[in-house]
């Protein structure tokens, strides 16, 4: 059993509540990797007295943090594209001429096991030291049967060897690839005949996600796959009107996906029925800054009563960056969203959006003892700025997997 005191703020992150349930002057105390107290250190129950004893310094502690949208694995970078950028040339008609998420598809499927599997690795040591523990990974730059199952399993492997927990997500419907440029339908059937049912029956991944958007999927293409998906029993999720108004988040509430991601373009139906059903709105700002989006409307949505995640959206085109730190800075500065609502997105309602129903992404008794300690003493402080590892300690499961050491 382990007591960690001298906790200058406590972020709980109540699965059940609509703050940060910060508590100053805090302690607390995980046993066999769960939490079995959190509270004010005054209150310290006598029955923890003699167990081992660790301090944050006087430093916030938060959950874990939980980035609940990434493309983990992927090969190449995107520099040439993000300079065309600059210079006025939009991400759709670079997608058009054969770039974009093409290029970086011809990257991967070019890559070795080992060269992926070694980024992977990399990026998710950069995560570890910024208090991350869960990462959702998502496949989508193989594009073929054997590319996308090998991705998979290269996540397989990446989460049995740990520390980090990773969610595993088919996005076999990324973009159509150009070698069924002229037959659409017979790789929608691709991916609803063979892919699905290989991931599902060998449990590479907990959900099927599709892009939805006029350089992607149709609605209708969407359905289609979500409906084999629920055959063989994963969860959907979207990329959901993220360039132009697509009705992605209608599409959301309609299939009962777990999350609709992106939504910068989202309508105000779509927003009423994402509210109606109970669908998690995932925020990605490194995203929207760096394709010069206005970003999503976090505040009408949290208004209308949706769950608002917020995530890094890791990839080598439009979001080239594992800094959560940076994702939630920005929710804060761009989309107006509180430090106790940001942080909530990357904690409790990013493990809402994963359905992980175990208590990830909080820190009250029951939960895993996944956290970090964050060199500031309180939330408002951290988020008021930004640093690339804020993080001087990482927990996960009730073991450190990340210390810095001076």
């Amino acid at each position: 059993m382990t007591v960690l005191d001298d906790i200058a703020q406590l972020a709980t992150c109540p699965p059940d509540g609509a703050d940060a349930g910060l508590i100053d002057a805090a302690a607390l105390v995980w046993d066999a990797g769960r939490i079995v107290w959190a509270g004010p250190a005054a209150d310290l129950p006598e029955r923890f007295a003699e167990a081992e004893r660790r301090s944050a310094g006087g430093r916030l502690v938060v959950p874990g943090l939980v980035d609940c949208h990434t493309h983990l694995v992927h090969a190449g970078d995107r520099a040439d594209e993000f300079v065309e950028r600059l210079e006025g040339t939009s991400y759709l008609d670079i997608a058009r001429r054969g770039g974009g998420i093409q290029l970086s598809v011809r990257a991967t499927r070019a890559a070795s096991d080992h060269d992926l599997a070694e980024g992977a690795r990399a990026r998710l040591g950069a995560m570890l030291r910024q208090g991350v523990t869960t990462v959702e990974a998502k496949t989508g730059y193989g594009l073929t049967l054997d590319d996308e199952l090998r991705v998979l399993r290269i996540y397989r492997d990446l989460g049995a060897a740990g520390p980090a927990r990773i969610v595993p997500t088919l996005l076999a419907a990324h973009i159509v690839p150009p070698e069924f440029a002229d037959d659409r339908d017979a790789y929608v059937r691709l991916i609803c005949d063979e892919m699905i049912p290989v991931v599902a029956a060998d449990g590479l991944a907990a959900f099927v996600d599709v892009f939805v958007e006029d350089s992607a999927f149709t609605a209708e293409e969407a359905r289609s796959i979500f409906a084999a998906a629920a055959r063989h029993g994963l969860g959907a999720k979207l990329h959901a009107d993220q360039l132009t108004d697509t009705s992605g988040a209608a599409l959301a509430a309609e299939v009962g996906a777990a999350s609709a991601d992106h939504l910068e373009c989202v309508s105000a139906e779509g927003i009423h029925k994402l509210a109606e059903a109970g669908v998690v709105a995932v925020s990605l700002p490194i995203a929207t800054l760096v394709l010069g989006q206005e970003p999503i409307p976090a505040r009408r949505l949290l208004d209308a009563g949706v769950r608002v995640a917020v995530a890094t959206d890791l990839n080598p085109g439009s979001a080239p960056s594992n800094s959560l730190g940076l994702a939630l800075w920005l929710a804060c500065t761009r989309q107006r969203m509180t430090p106790a609502e940001a942080l909530r997105g990357a904690t409790v309602e990013a493990a809402r959006a994963l359905r992980l129903d175990d208590g990830t992404g909080s820190l009250v008794p029951g939960s895993p003892a996944d956290l970090a300690v964050v060199d500031a003493p309180s939330l408002a402080t951290w988020l008021a700025g930004w640093r690339a590892e804020p993080a001087v300690r990482t927990v996960i499961g009730g073991r450190t997997v990340w210390e810095w050491s001076p």
